[in-house]
């Protein structure tokens, strides 16, 4: 049977558009928050990313910072990431869900027990940000033994060579980095040539599903509507921001966000 990311793929082509991933820290700004959000927001995303909060990320911008430092002040751990899955997944047992982090706190926490965890609550899909290929193929192994769908990451600087290796060992979902820079950057490369470079990873493996994140935001979604997917992680995160300045309840604001990236790409 096809896992669920690789069905989201295949519901957002029947529709002709791309798919819409969304991405949020888990436990901003609390545990409760976070969950009442990612249930909320999956009404419109096809894909829900949601990240480890972590104290020296290495690819995150501010806007995702400061996400990460709220939850960690509010003293979220690997365990309630967990349960955050888990209780999604109650309800939600259809909507993939694709848990983001770093390999440290894996291998503090034990490769193995991590990867029964994530099988247990039912992760789809696991992203490793500071694990590259092939140091990768090890754990991505596991990754499948596990039912977990291990997604590699590419860049605009990954050589040809390279390329080939890393879609021909991946699973269902390739990560296009599009710009060189930490996430929520405005976009400094235009969505043209952002889309040229994309089609030459497409044209590799044809059947493969590559999204693109980094920079895209409601202004910048519309122009990239050609790729398979797309990520938005910042602009959600700098929402959340917002919403807590302003006293506001963040799970509408951020639920309005997402439902208007949806239209743009429809």
């Amino acid at each position: 049977m096809s896992s669920l990311i690789n069905q989201a793929f295949k519901k957002a082509k029947s529709e002709n558009r791309p798919a819409l991933l969304t991405y949020t820290v888990a436990g901003d700004n609390t545990k409760k928050k976070s969950l009442e959000i990612l249930k909320s927001i999956s009404k419109y995303a096809d894909i829900c990313e949601l990240g480890f909060p972590h104290n020296t990320p290495i690819a995150d911008g501010g806007q995702i910072q400061t996400s990460a430092y709220r939850a960690i002040k509010n003293g979220v751990k690997i365990n309630d990431v967990f349960s955050i899955v888990e209780n999604f997944k109650r309800s939600k047992r259809t909507k993939p869900i694709i848990l983001m982090g770093y390999y440290n706190m894996i291998f503090q926490y034990n490769e193995n027990k991590f990867l029964k965890k994530c099988k247990n609550v039912k992760v789809d899909g696991l992203i490793v940000v500071d694990l590259p290929y092939p140091e990768n193929k090890k754990f991505a192994a596991k990754c499948k033994k596990n039912k977990v769908n291990f997604i590699q990451l590419v860049s605009p600087t990954t050589s040809h060579f390279r390329l080939k290796k890393i879609i021909k060992d991946s699973h269902d979902m390739i990560y296009y980095i599009s710009m060189l820079s930490t996430t929520g950057g405005k976009l400094k490369v235009s969505p043209k040539k952002i889309l040229k470079r994309y089609s030459r990873i497409k044209k590799q493996d044809k059947s493969k599903n590559i999204v693109i994140g980094f920079g895209i935001t409601e202004k910048t979604i519309k122009s990239l509507k050609k790729a398979d997917g797309l990520v938005v992680g910042s602009a959600i995160c700098r929402e959340i921001s917002s919403s807590i300045k302003k006293r506001q309840n963040p799970v509408t604001n951020v639920t309005n966000i997402v439902k208007r990236l949806k239209n743009k790409i429809k």
